[in-house]
């Protein structure tokens, strides 16, 4: 591999993960807002409120970790250099 291409490879990673990153953190922001709104309006839901903030959470931070597995397969095994 020369020296281009895995400059190349590691700008195109570190670009995927800080887009993937800002992402998550706008959608956890956002649903956290949301949450807090919601108990501030009801406190007596709440738990339910936490239980499915805490599931959404889950499932925002779960396409990070995805954008993560994708980006080390680039850095480890790069399948576009021959």
């Amino acid at each position: 591999m020369d020296a281009s291409g895995l400059g190349l490879t590691c700008f195109a990673a570190a670009i995927g993960m800080a887009i993937a990153a800002a992402g998550c953190g706008i959608g956890q922001g956002m649903g956290l807002k949301a949450a807090c709104d919601g108990t501030a309006r009801n406190p007596e839901a709440g738990g339910k409120i936490m239980v499915t903030l805490i599931l959404g959470l889950a499932f925002v931070e779960s396409l990070a970790i995805y954008a993560l597995v994708v980006n080390l397969i680039l850095l480890v095994a790069n399948p576009f250099v021959g």
